[in-house]
């Protein structure tokens, strides 16, 4: 059977093959899905993609499968681990945060101001793939940044970093890190000046970046052989379908629940009336992850947040239910106790990736601010991931999204319209974005069931 273009999802735990045809006609269609264990840790990762794509041959009843093109998103091989270091955490180090992560970066250091020996210390422990410099608006303040990227090339490591931070410093920054034969990548700053973002140029070099290190992986670099297009991050893949789907949807916020992690992306500039009176800027497209409310490996973290008296009241085997719990529950019984978990995870999540308004007094009476980001112009709430996608209960959990809150929160409104990535192809999509962006856009229209 031949296969216009074959996406593979290399996860640290499972590897998915998603078969996509009709790719560059008017009706593309997603043919197919196989799925089988990731074997990076066996030293090859081929083997496990090989075993996805046997499974996917059976489910079409093929006997043999052939591709134009594959391309690929990978969370394997821990990640792309990385550490952030700026000068004033509201301002550049939230900034470089935020490109962070909406490239998918796992951020495992996040530092304010001049870097310590203790901090030096926990970098070395880190040992991360990359290391994200920042500090200072243009033509601002100089030291900082340039004195931290010198406490981290004492140290000797050949780690990659990434420079957006005063627009002055990039080519004493180059000469610097060329003298200490260190890679360096220099893009604009993230935070040129007061209430001004800049994160796309460095999350684009966060995934070239991310390309370069996934390649040594084992086996990976076999996969670069078969992929002609490029390989990113997994959660950044998300986030590039929720982009492309945002300008022909508009406004939209993407909930996915996994096992280890609950993962917010949002794309929107909020309402002008939010926005003349927020205190400090916030991207367009925004990404949140908590690493403490995924559905299997961080149940118990879920579990205490509910409480496990409250837990009782509903399940009262609710310590039955916890010490067979599965990865994908059968029942019915274990399919609902995982839906109370999963509206746990979303809830808890938004509160966290969502802004909010804040009331002060002054002499001349009430003032009202707005901190964090403002999702009331949200017009769709769209869930992806295990949980979300395949729980019967899945649309009544984000229909809790529109009525959470008390009223001072920047959450969605009752006008939001609920959305299921029925397919479950998100992450596929995004990186098939990058090569075939109106063929994307749609495949999750039809995912999502409104065409």
């Amino acid at each position: 059977m031949k296969i216009d273009v074959l996406v593979a999802e290399i996860g640290s735990t499972t590897t998915v093959v998603n078969a996509f045809n009709g790719i560059g006609t008017p009706s593309p269609v997603f043919a197919g899905q196989g799925q089988a264990p990731t074997t990076v840790l066996n030293g090859d990762v081929t083997v496990g993609l090989n075993g996805a794509i046997n499974s996917l041959k059976e489910n079409l009843k093929a006997d043999n499968i052939t591709w134009d093109d594959m391309l690929a998103t990978s969370s394997a091989a821990g990640g792309l681990k990385m550490t952030v270091h700026g000068l004033v955490y509201d301002m550049t180090v939230r900034a470089a945060k935020e490109a962070a992560l909406g490239a998918g970066g796992i951020i495992k250091m996040i530092t304010s101001g001049k870097l310590r020996r203790t901090d030096l210390k926990k970098i070395q422990e880190i040992n991360p793939n990359i290391m994200l410099v920042a500090g200072g608006v243009d033509y601002g303040e100089r030291d900082t940044a340039l004195y931290n990227l010198e406490m981290i090339l004492s140290m000797g490591l050949k780690i990659p970093i990434i420079y957006a931070g005063n627009i002055e410093n990039q080519e004493e920054v180059k000469l610097m890190c060329e003298e200490a034969e260190n890679q360096v990548y220099i893009v604009e700053n993230v935070y040129p000046k007061i209430d001004t973002l800049v994160v796309e140029p460095t999350r684009k070099i966060i995934q070239d970046a991310f390309e370069e290190h996934i390649i040594h992986a084992p086996g990976m670099s076999k996969v670069r052989d078969l992929v002609k297009g490029p390989i990113i991050p997994t959660p950044g893949a998300v986030m590039e379908a929720a982009k492309v789907l945002k300008e022909d949807l508009g406004d939209l916020i993407i909930f996915d629940v996994g096992g280890a992690t609950t993962d917010v992306h949002s794309v929107t500039q909020g309402s002008e009336e939010i926005n003349s009176i927020l205190i400090s800027p916030e991207p367009i497209a925004k990404r949140t992850v908590e690493g403490d409310l995924g559905v299997y490996v961080n149940v118990n973290h879920v579990v205490e947040k509910i409480g496990i008296d409250n837990l009782t009241k509903e399940f009262p085997d609710v310590n039955e239910l916890l010490a067979n719990y599965k990865p994908i529950p059968i029942n019915d019984r274990e399919k609902e106790f995982v839906e109370i978990l999963t509206k746990e995870a979303v809830l808890t999540s938004l509160e966290r990736h969502a802004g909010h308004l804040r009331y002060f007094y002054t002499a001349s009476g009430k003032k009202t601010v707005a901190e964090g980001k403002d999702l009331t112009a949200i017009k769709f709430i769209i869930g992806t991931g295990g949980a979300l996608t395949r729980l019967p209960g899945n649309k009544r959990i984000l229909e809790e999204v529109k009525v959470h809150g008390k009223e001072q929160e920047l959450y969605p409104t009752e006008t939001a319209k609920v959305l299921i990535d029925e397919d479950y192809i998100f992450s596929s999509l995004g990186v098939l974005s990058k090569s075939y962006p109106s063929d994307a856009l749609l495949l999750m229209k039809k995912s999502l069931r409104i065409i």
